[in-house]
């Protein structure tokens, strides 16, 4: 079986570190192709005490000086994180790798580089040519796909239209029935208190979110809302629904991290290959001490593996 393409995120961060206690971890049953800086890796195998297997393959990818320090936001560490990333949406496109899986990068340091994403989603995007995506977060008792990702409030809400929501609807029913799931349940969240009171906070849930379930209803998907945010997560994690569809970044990611960001996994779908991540950041403020939890990446490897594997 093919390997997964696994990158080592931003080299200043714990991304380094976790990616060689994840592959080094006797529960990790499938084959992995490490993308990143050997130097890097081997300063991360200095601050662990953990060696990296040896059924475990390296691309290299950049020689970042030594001068690159853990903990710090760097131009040159952006650059790199960046680099790695790019080598792995080639070899998953190439075949070489069946999925990608990557570690936490850091938006200030992709900035301070001339990245002009602000994070993972936006970057696979457009070196995929995919214009049709978005992020879903999923934990074993919730999955949530977001209309927004990283962009502010303010923008966020301007940027809600009939037609984005009903294509995250879309593109989430395509995703779940793609995993096996014949007719999956979407719940919809509103975006004002309780979903606007009929108007009487907004109306925005009246014009915008309930045309686009109407909309996705039509075609025959199971879709309903919108609901009340404050209640909808609890109900899907009670069984309810398979999945909600939020409207903003904090409405649909706290609920999850809430959960507990350890067994977390962030999945990009419409990509053209599956691509899953951690469900934290960086943690600078961990980097270089050895002690960061490898759990969530461990997870990310496990979906990516469920997903890429015939049923």
């Amino acid at each position: 079986m093919k390997p997964l393409a696994l990158t080592l995120g931003d080299p200043a961060g714990i991304g380094p570190e976790i990616v060689v206690k994840a592959c080094a971890d006797p529960s990790r049953t499938v084959p992995v192709t490490v993308i990143g800086d050997p130097g890097v890796l081997a300063r991360a195998t200095a601050s662990t005490g953990v060696r990296l297997p040896e059924d475990v393959d390296v691309v290299a990818e950049t020689r970042l000086r030594p001068d690159v320090r853990w903990g710090e936001v760097d131009a040159r560490a952006g650059a790199a994180s960046y680099a790695y990333i790019r080598r792995g949406v080639e070899l998953t496109l190439a075949g070489e790798t069946r999925a990608l899986v990557t570690a936490p990068i850091n938006k200030e340091a992709l900035r301070l580089a001339g990245i002009g994403h602000p994070g993972h989603t936006e970057i696979l995007a457009e070196l995929s040519g995919t214009g049709d995506y978005a992020m879903m977060m999923a934990n074993d008792e919730l999955r949530i796909v977001l209309v927004t990702v990283h962009q502010s409030l303010r923008s966020a809400l301007d940027a809600l239209t009939v037609e984005r929501v009903r294509d995250v609807i879309r593109l989430t029913h395509r995703t779940l029935r793609r995993s096996g799931q014949t007719a999956p349940r979407i719940a919809v969240a509103g975006l004002n208190p309780h979903a606007g009171e009929n108007g009487l906070f907004g109306r925005e849930d009246l014009d915008v979110i309930a045309p686009a379930v109407r909309a996705a209803r039509a075609e025959g998907i199971d879709a309903s809302g919108p609901w009340p945010a404050d209640t909808v997560f609890m109900r899907a994690r009670a069984g309810e629904f398979d999945v909600v569809v939020a409207q903003y970044h904090d409405q649909g990611l706290i609920p999850v991290k809430y959960l507990g960001i350890e067994h977390g996994v962030n999945i990009t779908i419409g990509l053209p290959f599956v691509r899953t991540s951690v469900d934290h950041g960086t943690a600078f403020d961990l980097a270089g001490r050895g002690v960061a939890d490898h759990t969530s990446l461990l997870t990310a490897l496990r979906h990516a593996d469920a997903l890429t594997t015939p049923r």
